[in-house]
């Protein structure tokens, strides 16, 4: 066996033989030469290491012809803008010529490669453009249209622009990153530690005295104060043993405004310093008004910590360390959720604190996350941040939004069954779940949705995900033979029984066509929609499937999300708030139907958008039968809206015949992909 690299150096032997064999070959016989050097380059760029070997070669690659007869043959040409629609190809060799030609380009820009057609500087303005427009690929993880579309191909743009970030510098981005780490932190995110990474790589721009930033980076303070700084007495980010003897030696008074201010920055931007768990641990020694203060606690979190105070001190004795920072915001959030008061959640804490681990399970959580914390502190902070943040769950760049979907439901509407779900999964390494009253063990069925084991999630998920997506995929497949959606049996045994028991669906499922889909918009407004359900709110989060589009509208796939609750914004709008396990909600997916995530009425971790572009989307709901609401009092109106919406995104192949001539006024949509 290699270690990551003994086989990068394997790889790049096999791919300066297939690029030596592409140069010697006449130009008749390049085309059949070409695919070999693309393979092996796309598993070179797979690998840690890899962009930078392959921009050591630049030279040699090019003069091989590799990029001949094509439009990387001129660089001088390039469009900056044309780069993400390479980038996020199904197309791998499409891919990887893309990445190919950013880093003969970073040659170029860096001095290393002269090249007869742009010039060094040319070179740089373009990557600096390029690493600006695709300021998402650059620390944020594949999107659902990604995952579906590319699979493993979209960590190469990952790995590409994380390489030109180092190589070229960060400063030129500087603004736009900025504005891009505060637009996820307004999602409050239970996974930060990209966001982190790229807070680092700002505190060090700024350090530099060879870094020039002139008039840009201008916001970045309170993001690098928050981590590095955020009071008084750690302001010059002394480390935390020097901090916890300054602690020492500050009286009440100089306490409380440390405790203050850590609060402030940890709510402000939802990013724990390390310097606020040393003050954490240390007040569990000094006073709970302090302690209340430093989690910035309103009356009901200041409350449910004195009825709670041992079960409290507890946690953060066995959970908040410097390297478990995240875990003070998710208890402070814990605590003003109230949600201990529930009989059953302070006893299933209780076991958590002392639950034994399994080998497998330490073994995973050492794997992700290292050994600067014990496995139990790494999952006793998963723990607070889901419960503290339910709606921050993220499904990592996995096809797993069902299991993601439930663990944020269970963490939202039934706590102490997650913590139920975490204790089988982390003690036992098996969960049960029943379908139509029969068990399904997690060990003995097949294997789930996922084709692997996931890595990159937050600790629960990590532990919990692979049982949840192999009990769901066994639940599918006890549906098989049954007419209709398997979701309709699946979706109320798997996530809960608030869980409707109605079922619709607009998309027969033998043809793929839109079916029933005026009876589909008017139940789910008489369902959801305030001024047709007699006002009232929903009560239970319910499971919902969307057919997502990218930004051109075109269909990418299906998708699970949560419709939360349904309300008028600040503009008198009637939106729908949904969460979406994707790792980023703020999508745009065509025609005017953009994602919302902040200035419309979100709350921490919804999503949002106007109800007829939800409705336009949407393909499964569930409802209670038993619930009325009014039917007819749907409009024309607001049917024509949400179908016009439907009709030019993922309907526009899916339209009937008999339907397309029943429709008045609609005129046949025009595919033009």
């Amino acid at each position: 066996m290699y270690d990551d690299a003994g086989r990068l150096e394997v790889l790049l032997q096999k791919f300066d033989e297939a690029v030596e064999l592409l140069a010697q070959a006449p130009g008749f016989s390049k085309p059949g030469k070409l695919p070999r050097v693309l393979d092996t380059a796309r598993r070179v760029l797979l690998q840690q290491g890899g962009c930078g070997a392959i921009e050591t070669r630049a030279k040699a690659i090019e003069e091989a012809g590799i990029f001949a007869g094509s439009d990387w043959e001129t660089p001088q040409y390039l469009v900056p803008t044309l780069t993400t629609f390479s980038l996020k190809s199904p197309d791998a060799n499409v891919v990887v010529i893309e990445a190919l030609s950013e880093l003969r380009l970073l040659a170029v820009a860096k001095g290393s490669y002269q090249h007869a057609l742009l010039s060094q500087e040319h070179a740089r303005h373009y990557l600096t453009q390029v690493m600006a427009i695709n300021l998402g690929m650059l620390f944020g993880a594949p999107s659902e249209a990604e995952r579906e579309t590319q699979g493993k191909l979209a960590l190469i743009p990952r790995h590409l622009f994380s390489h030109l970030a180092e190589r070229i510098g960060y400063e030129h981005v500087i603004d736009q990153l900025i504005d891009e780490i505060w637009r996820i932190l307004k999602q409050r995110p239970i996974q930060v530690d990209a966001i982190k990474q790229m807070i680092t790589q700002i505190a060090l721009c700024q350090a530099n005295p060879e870094i020039d930033l002139g008039a840009s980076g201008q916001g970045a303070d309170r993001l690098v104060s928050s981590l590095y700084g955020p009071t008084q007495g750690c302001r010059e980010d002394p480390g935390t043993e020097v901090y916890r003897e300054r602690l020492e030696r500050m009286d009440t008074s100089a306490l409380q405004a440390e405790a203050m201010g850590f609060a402030r920055a940890m709510h402000d931007t939802g990013l724990v310093s390390p310097y606020h768990a040393v003050l954490m641990r240390y007040l569990l020694e000094e006073s709970d008004y302090l302690l209340t203060e430093a989690m910035g606690l309103s009356s009901t979190g200041r409350d449910c910590l004195l009825c709670y105070r041992e079960l409290v001190h507890a946690l953060i004795r066995s959970g908040i360390y410097p390297a478990t920072a995240q875990a003070v915001y998710g208890l402070a959030l814990l605590l003003e959720r109230g949600i201990l008061y529930q009989p059953p959640v302070a006893p299933a804490m209780w076991r958590q604190l002392n639950l034994p681990l399994s080998e497998w399970t330490q073994a995973r959580l050492a794997l992700a996350y290292g050994e600067t914390a014990t496995p139990r502190a790494r999952l006793i902070e998963g723990v607070l941040c889901m419960l503290g943040l339910p709606l921050g769950v993220g499904q990592g760049n996995n096809p797993t939004c069902q299991s993601a979907r439930a663990l944020s439901m269970w963490a939202y509407n039934d706590p102490d069954y997650l913590l139920q779900m975490v204790a089988w999964a982390a003690r036992d390494d098996e969960i049960i779940m029943h379908f139509e009253g029969l068990p399904i063990s997690s060990n003995q069925s097949q294997s789930g949705v996922a084709s692997e084991l996931p890595i990159d999630l937050d600790p629960v998920s990590l532990i919990v995900v692979p049982h949840l997506d192999r009990i769901y995929a066994e639940m599918g497949r006890r549906c098989i033979g049954r007419e209709g959606d398997p979701h309709r049996w699946v979706n109320p045994e798997f996530h809960g029984w608030w869980s409707g028991r109605g079922f619709c669906i607009n998309v027969d499922v033998a043809t793929g066509n839109l079916t029933d889909l005026d009876a589909f918009i008017r139940r789910f407004y008489a369902c959801y929609h305030p001024y047709h359900n007699g006002n009232q709110p929903l009560i239970h989060p319910q499971p919902a499937g969307m057919a997502i589009t990218d930004s051109a509208a075109r269909f990418i796939g299906w998708h699970a999300i949560t419709i939360v609750r349904a309300s008028l914004d600040p503009s008198d709008v009637m939106r729908l708030y949904f969460y979406n396990p994707n790792n980023d909600s703020g999508q745009d997916w065509g025609d005017t139907v953009i994602v919302s995530t902040a200035g419309n009425g979100e709350r921490f971790g919804e999503a949002s958008l106007p109800f007829d572009q939800f409705t336009s989307r949407l393909y499964i709901y569930h409802f209670d039968p038993l619930e009325h609401g009014e039917l007819a009092t749907v409009t024309e109106q607001e049917l024509d809206s949400v179908k016009q919406y439907l009709y030019r995104s993922w309907g526009a192949s899916r339209i009937p015949d008999t339907e397309l001539q029943a429709e008045q006024g609609v005129q046949p949509p025009i595919n033009k992909v």
